[in-house]
């Protein structure tokens, strides 16, 4: 039997691992939570933060909104009160000295389904943990801020009345899926016709596209809903999205931060930003890139749990059926976890978002690694001796063979409507293109796959000038954001009452969000990196999955618009920032007073930015004097 004693918090639960813990985790996990602890009972994070800062589980936790005072919320336990340990109690010392402290647990103390739980997730551990008059609020500040995006998305959403930017293509073949399932050509003339509430003047013939089908399908659901011949029905689906996604931000912050404010905090930035607004209301494909992706995200979230909830309670099992503790034997690999179903999840909404835009394959990679990285340092914080080896077969495995599955079959899905008709886009290569030694496959998945390799060199070697075209190292500072609109109303038309007017659509993200964003990426390299915060590393790997790859194709033609597929990742580092700046709940009053004035500062500037740019995101008329007033810098002209 393993009788040897493990080292304590100070509430009696064990310390990271009776066996040796490794000094780096990975790029999305890390101690941010209660994963690494100190002898003395106090987290390695809680102890720098300290004398260093706080990080943002501490900052601005507001778990003690609405309750009476000197009642703490669920995880902070008041100085000096008894706290119950596996059978035992452990008497808390206010302060940071190691003096009333114990410093070591029995197994049987350690490895009770409480203790684990404690130590790999925390002590709220769901939303039903918070107190039931904070309940309401877990859904409510999401709710509250997709509303008000809503409405930004939704007020004016005809206007303009024409297709704007490269709705000419996506609105056109979302209307072509309505009505036969796949893209279809068009008229030189189709979009004096489309505009005009004419849509039906399709040919016969089929479209060569370049992107998979899912966004143009969820464009199409709009038209469906409201109608093909107006610019509401063409672009509802998108202003969905984009309101969708703002619930989902705040949503996921509340459960990384732990913190009401700062859920609040992420759901108004990213509702309120210029270069999502403009992108919720026309119908490109990626807002609903961005909604897969961040949807696939957030399932992950919920799988981290689930997995280290799985593993406490399994591990705290074995121990039970051994007198005195686990067993030598028990920890070497710990126990099976069986069907993670949120992977399942993230599995679907990956299989979408690559369904939208291949750019999404780098999300499944970066995903799925990070997934993996957090359950290896699952098992490691557990005490499970041979964690790596044990983290890569039980959990790693498991994980690769439920979201890569999942995620392909819901991509071929998407296909549908090629593989029902006859005569789409090369449906018909294979049967004219016998290959010898690949007749096995029907022709229809040879036909599939030449498309697919025709596309991919379309991409390639896509590098045709664009006026608006904007290299990646100008996205995060906003330097080329691309012009989807731009008329001059003469004087007299609605309006317009002076000489010269302008209505214009250019996705200029708030210069708050993107420029703060910015800067709190480099904060967050330095919490991840020296802190090994994992909220920090998941926040930095959605934005590298996103960021990150398109350095790899210096000659394509790319565009700004591109980014917003990882700017709900930005705004999440941005408010993991603020948070530091917020303070914990437990400093001083000036401290958390002077952090809150602060952050009051940094929101009503975002707001205020956002009124200022409106007009220009959103295609009202106004002076031309006025709109030169907006192009901050010669390039966004």
């Amino acid at each position: 039997m393993n009788q040897s004693p493990v080292p304590a918090t100070a509430s009696g639960s064990p310390a990271a691992s009776p066996a040796s813990p490794e000094p780096g985790d990975s790029a999305a996990e890390g101690s941010g939570q209660s994963d690494t602890t100190k002898p003395g009972g106090t987290s390695l994070a809680r102890r720098r933060a300290g004398s260093m800062g706080a990080t943002p589980l501490d900052a601005a936790d507001d778990r003690t909104e609405g309750l009476p005072p000197g009642q703490e919320p669920p995880g902070r336990e008041l100085p000096g009160h008894e706290l119950p340990t596996g059978g035992s109690t452990a008497r808390v010392s206010p302060g940071r000295s190691l003096e009333g402290h114990r410093w070591i647990a029995r197994p049987s103390e350690a490895y009770t389904a409480a203790a684990l739980k404690e130590r790999l997730i925390g002590a709220a551990q769901s939303w039903r943990d918070y107190p039931a008059s904070l309940r309401l609020w877990f859904w409510l500040i999401p709710t509250l801020t997709a509303i008000l995006g809503g409405i930004l998305r939704f007020f004016r959403l005809d206007a303009p009345h024409s297709l704007v930017f490269d709705e000419t293509y996506y609105v056109k073949d979302a209307y072509s899926y309505v009505v036969s399932g796949y893209e279809r050509s068009w008229p030189a003339n189709a979009n004096d016709s489309f505009i005009a509430g004419n849509p039906d003047v399709l040919l016969n013939t089929p479209e060569y596209v370049v992107h998979p089908p899912v966004g143009k399908w969820m464009i199409a659901f709009g038209m469906w809903l409201f109608g093909g011949d107006n610019p509401f029905g063409w672009r509802f689906s998108a202003a969905l999205a984009g309101t969708v996604t703002v619930f989902l931000v705040s949503l996921i912050a509340l459960k990384l931060f732990r913190s009401h404010t700062l859920g609040a905090v992420a759901g108004l930035l990213l509702a309120i930003d210029g270069h999502h607004l403009v992108l919720s209301r026309t119908s490109l494909l990626d807002v609903f890139l961005a909604l897969w992706i961040l949807a696939a995200f957030g399932a992950l979230l919920m799988d981290r749990d689930d997995g280290r909830r799985r593993l406490a309670s399994r591990l705290a099992a074995q121990a039970a059926a051994s007198p005195g503790g686990p067993t030598p034997t028990q920890l070497v690999t710990g126990p099976w976890l069986g069907m993670r179903w949120w992977r399942l999840v993230a599995g679907l909404c990956l299989g979408l978002a690559v369904g939208t835009k291949w750019s999404a394959l780098f999300f499944v990679a970066a995903f799925g690694i990070m997934t993996v990285l957090w359950d290896l340092n699952a098992r490691r914080i557990a005490g499970i001796r041979s964690w790596f080896s044990a983290g890569i077969i039980k959990d790693g495995l498991p994980a690769f063979v439920t979201i890569i599955p999942v995620a392909a079959v819901t991509y071929v899905a998407t296909w549908t409507g090629w593989f029902l008709s006859k005569d789409a886009y090369y449906r018909q290569w294979a049967v004219t293109n016998p290959a010898p030694g690949w007749d096995w496959l029907p022709n229809s998945v040879r036909s599939l796959a030449h498309y697919h390799l025709e596309a991919y060199k379309f991409h390639q070697g896509l590098s045709s000038d664009h006026p608006y075209e904007s290299s990646p190292w100008t996205w995060l500072i906003m330097g080329r954001p691309t012009s989807f609109f731009y008329q001059t109303p003469k004087q007299g038309t609605p309006g317009c009452v002076v000489e010269t007017c302008s209505s214009a659509i250019l996705p200029v993200g708030n210069p708050v969000v993107w420029w703060g964003g910015t800067i709190a990426l480099v904060i967050l390299l330095f919490w991840w990196a020296g802190r090994r915060d994992w909220r920090a590393g998941a926040i930095l790997a959605g934005v590298a999955a996103g960021y990150l790859p398109w350095f790899m194709y210096p000659e394509r033609t790319m565009f700004i618009f591109y980014a917003v597929s990882f700017e709900p990742f930005l705004v999440l580092g941005l408010t993991y920032v603020l948070g530091l700046v917020l303070g914990r709940s437990s400093d001083p009053v000036w401290r958390r007073r002077s952090g809150l004035y602060i952050v009051a500062l940094v929101l009503v500037l975002a707001v205020l930015a956002t009124a200022f740019f409106y007009p220009v995101l959103t295609a009202e008329v106004i002076s031309y004097q006025e709109w030169r007033m907006r192009m901050w810098m010669p390039s966004w002209i």
